[in-house]
């Protein structure tokens, strides 16, 4: 694991590569690669290529990069930050067909295999990867990203330079980038609590979307990008239910053991979910010596699911670390804007980093229960999205019954829920794909309407942030209504919050984090399982997932739990110990004269959810995280 940066000057005009400003870019990015430094710069210095190491693979200086490769009188050099989990058996076919290795790591099969396959070489790599490879003889570069998303990959192109990095911070240090808000970002954000791909927040910079490849031309600049891979949810096993078990764990059991591949210590965080019990179920079996978990811990009950960790952890006889902590938002919150340096509002964010700090401390790589929700249709809003769909066979009774009478109950008690139940109501008029927005949604397009301030209105124009997802749901490659709908959250949600969200907590404590649900093997298999196996009825989430574990995997105490999710109390803290900061933060001369939002309208959600039961945490946390992100990369000190 690690961070890789590059600069290329096309060879139409008379600029420079040089050691330095390589240097500049690795340095911004240390913490993914604590363990090792390199720079490669061409003999025409028109090629510069960075890269920060954490040493998972072959620890000895042979994995040093960026490495070179060499078949047949064509040269290679690659920057990679990622695991290939299969590395060894293509090695093995490779050495076959008269190709040899200098060292044990999967970067050099990377380069073998784009040799012997050119650009069909991306079918091959079974894991996660971000990497970018010059190719000498064709005067390329070659950047691809794998198939979830797992590994960042972003980049800035203008008429006289390409440049790319694991994160933006290494891009901010070179001249040639003037930074400048795209508030097309900013805009969808404030529903998504994301930007969306190809989308930064930066203006100009773009992060390479999911299964795709970039080709750059390095005499001219010409740029060619294409997408190597997608789910299909059309092809279904006709399987019965113990057949389905057993395939699930099988495969599931494969892509655990495959990421227990490592050359330095490695552990599993456990949640007390469902997931992560998996996980750490089929690592143990996997094992001879006990596991090494890590769960985190909270004062308040309701956010804490340690007791259930801790089930699995006496089953499973693990090492078991268990961190109780008192979240400081005060005094981490600028120093994670930083770290995820796009407006980013996830509030998990906050126990994910501390989890991924604690870790740290024990071993370098962790594996993690992500993925199970998109595979088995386990978040609540697909439930939800299913009886819309059941519902609109009643036809227009919602406009006499449903709206009249959901608005009088929100009237009355106006609560969170109670204002759930008016908004669902009044979507479902709209068609399928275009309700699920508002499920999800932080500030919904009329919310933002009333929010923004005139200025900001003419900078986001009739943009309309449903309309990315309305995308997506046609892009599906899937009949079922609530897989298209799972499909949209695998290329929006996953990539660009969940993923971000893991990536960047551990890779800022140089931690390495794995997830066996994510393995692309095993999500075509889950693709093939019929819709009504996962989400059975209504509201039977995960249904053959828990069919599969309940036998002697997980306790049906965790199985069979409401589900919790793994956040932290913002609800409550802006309305105690943070209710002065935010109103400080929100309503200060320096954020209002952005010019963005309305004062009178920032106060009334403020007072709003500090004086009433409706709880506007979320988009507080949103508005806030999005002013510290002003004032860490754009205000001057």
């Amino acid at each position: 694991m690690c961070g890789i940066t590059g600069k290329i000057y096309f060879q139409k005009n008379n600029l420079f590569v040089n050691e330095t400003a390589i240097d500049k870019m690795n340095t911004a990015i240390d913490h993914r690669g604590p363990d090792d430094a390199g720079i490669f710069i061409s003999d025409n210095k028109k090629i510069g290529l960075g890269q920060r190491r954490l040493s998972i693979i072959d620890l000895s200086p042979l994995g040093h990069q960026p490495m070179h490769y060499e078949h047949q009188g064509k040269k290679y050099t690659i920057v990679f930050n990622g695991e290939i989990y299969n590395f060894q058996k293509e090695r093995e076919l490779l050495k076959k067909e008269n190709y040899s290795f200098q060292s044990k790591t999967d970067t050099e099969v990377i380069m073998a295999l784009y040799d012997k396959y050119k650009i069909n070489f991306l079918e091959h790599l079974r894991g996660m990867f971000a990497f970018a490879l010059y190719d000498h003889q064709k005067n390329k570069l070659i950047c691809a990203r794998d198939r979830l998303g797992k590994k960042p990959f972003k980049y800035y192109q203008d008429a006289n330079v390409f440049m790319f990095a694991s994160e933006i911070k290494s891009i901010l240090t070179q001249p040639e980038y003037k930074k400048e808000v795209d508030y097309e970002a900013i805009h969808h954000y404030l529903t998504l609590q994301y930007c969306p791909a190809p989308l930064t927040g930066f203006k100009n910079i773009q992060k390479l979307e999911p299964a795709h490849y970039l080709i750059i031309d390095c005499n001219t600049g010409k740029r060619k990008k294409g997408k190597y891979w997608q789910l299909n949810y059309n092809h279904k096993l006709h399987l019965n239910e113990n057949e389905w078990k057993n395939k699930i764990l099988e495969e599931l059991n494969t892509a655990v053991k495959l990421r227990m591949i490592s050359d330095v210590p490695l552990g599993a965080f456990l949640s007390g979910g469902i997931d992560s019990s998996a996980v750490v179920a089929l690592m143990a079996k996997n094992s001879s010596q006990p596991i090494k978990t890590f769960s985190i811990g909270f004062n308040e009950i309701d956010h804490d699911e340690t007791i259930y960790a801790q089930m699995i952890a006496d089953k499973y006889k693990t090492d078991h670390h268990k961190f109780i902590v008192k979240p400081n938002a005060l005094e981490m919150l600028p120093m994670l804007v930083k770290q995820y340096e796009e407006p980013y509002a996830d509030s998990s964010a906050l126990p994910t980093f501390y989890l991924a700090q604690k870790t740290r401390e024990y071993v370098t790589v962790a594996l993690n229960g992500d993925g199970g929700d998109e595979n088995f249709a386990g978040y609540g809003r697909y439930s939800i999205q299913k009886f819309s769909l059941w519902y609109d066979k009643i036809g227009p009774l919602h406009n006499v019954l449903a709206k009249p009478v959901a608005k009088l109950i929100n009237s009355i008690f106006k609560t969170t829920l109670t204002n759930h139940a008016q908004t669902f109501a009044e979507t479902l008029s709209f068609p399928y794909n275009e309700r699920y927005l508002s499920y999800i949604q932080y500030f919904s397009r009329k919310a933002k309407n009333n929010l923004y301030s005139s200025e900001m209105q003419n900078k986001v124009g009739n943009l309309i942030t449903n309309d990315i997802l309305i995308h997506t749901f046609q892009k599906a490659q899937a009949r079922n209504k609530v897989e298209q709908t799972i499909y949209t959250d695998i290329a929006t949600y996953l990539p660009d919050d969940l993923l971000v969200k893991v990536d960047i907590a551990t890779m800022a404590n140089g931690l390495e984090s794995r997830s066996p649900f994510l393995d692309h093997k095993f999500m075509e298999m889950t693709a093939q399982i019929p819709a009504n196996l996962k989400l059975k009825g209504l509201n039977n989430k995960k249904y053959i997932l828990k069919k599969a574990l309940e036998k002697d995997l997980v306790p049906k105490e965790i199985l069979y739990r409401k589900k919790m999710g793994f956040g932290v109390p913002i609800e409550h803290w802006f309305r105690n110990e943070m209710k002065d900061y935010i109103y400080e933060i929100l309503l200060s001369n320096r954020a209002i004269s952005r010019n963005l939002f309305k004062k009178e309208n920032i106060k009334k959600l403020l007072d709003t959810h500090v004086n009433t039961k409706i709880n506007h945490a979320y988009r507080i946390w949103a508005l806030l995280t999005l002013e510290l992100w002003f004032r860490e990369f754009f205000d001057q000190n």
